[in-house]
């Protein structure tokens, strides 16, 4: 049964991509919020591992009963594996600190990504940055001041890694858009899923046998355990992270296939609302006001950046 949604996209459907985005957010910020809920139970390395190991499976068993095993393979693998390499570093620093750090903190650093572009843009690509772009960078940068406050006594280092994931997860966006377009979500999503076993093996192998420091585990454990015992619950829980994983991602991929990305980036911060909510309902914490603003804040720094773009593209 071939299911046209898995291949590669030509061209634009607003519609779709809109569907999928949301539906994609959705799910993605319940997996990351059950994941913080989850983190004193596993290591990052051993959920890395099995939910990788599952994704690839169902990667497989999807496109084996649909479009045939060749949809799993991108035309151009290196744009493909490197955007991989992105995500996995962008997963790395996102949830490393999760104990630590509240759902808000989490969801307002990693969406400071376009704030990345912006930078990227001016100081790599050489593009002007006119006064639009430079507002949108200045009150981004405002709303993660007011997410980290590294004014107050509380303030830990730890609370720049969801800034540093917002790095990656910019990078992960212009690759998508500028070089895998053509690219089938299905070899997108397994790029990521090997990728995210080869570095969970790497890890478990690193932090169990290598290095051993109890002083970081007390105040590190996500990921300075290597392979704690495995109880069915965290097994259960690593299949239901998989499911929730591998279809937001295709979700999203396909969605920023389907559509400009200064189009869907304003949709995207609702990603932000629904983080607040399964925060709200799982741990019973809303944010506070100053991480509201700062929230707000960030978001219209996007919605800001992705307007003026769209702009741009019209005048040309």
């Amino acid at each position: 049964m071939k299911l046209n949604i898995l291949d590669s996209q030509n061209d634009d459907n607003p519609l779709l991509a809109l569907s999928l985005l949301i539906f994609g957010v959705v799910i993605l910020s319940l997996q990351d919020a059950l994941i913080k809920m989850m983190s004193s139970e596993t290591s990052f390395w051993q959920l890395q591992f099995l939910r990788s190991i599952c994704n690839i499976t169902l990667l497989i068993l999807i496109a084996y009963y649909t479009n045939g095993l060749k949809i799993l393979f991108p035309i151009n693998w290196k744009p493909v594996y490197l955007r991989a390499f992105m995500m996995t570093c962008c997963m790395f620093c996102f949830f490393s600190a999760s104990p630590i750090l509240s759902v808000a903190q989490m969801a307002a650093g990693l969406y400071t990504y376009p704030l990345f572009v912006s930078i990227m843009a001016f100081t790599i690509l050489k593009e002007k940055m006119g006064i639009w772009r430079l507002s949108a960078l200045i009150l981004g940068s405002l709303g993660a001041l007011m997410i980290l406050q590294p004014w107050s006594h509380d303030f830990i280092y730890v609370q720049l890694l969801p800034v540093l994931a917002g790095f990656f997860y910019g990078s992960n966006i212009i690759l998508i858009r500028k070089h895998c377009r053509k690219e089938s979500v299905m070899s997108l999503t397994l790029a990521v899923g090997v990728m995210f076993l080869i570095s969970a093996t790497i890890g478990t192998i690193f932090f169990e046998f290598i290095y051993i420091s109890e002083a970081f585990i007390k105040e590190m454990p996500f990921i300075a355990l290597g392979w704690p015992q495995l109880t069915m619950i965290v097994f259960c829980f690593a299949i239901i992270c998989s499911f929730l994983n591998l279809f937001g991602n295709l979700s999203l991929a396909k969605a920023y296939q389907s559509a400009e990305s200064s189009w869907l980036a304003p949709l995207d911060y609702s990603y932000l609302f629904f983080a607040a909510i399964w925060s709200k309902l799982l741990f019973g914490f809303w944010p506070t006001t100053m991480n509201l603003v700062g929230i707000c804040f960030i978001a219209f720094s996007g919605i800001l950046i992705a307007w003026r773009e769209k702009v741009k593209k019209v005048v040309r």
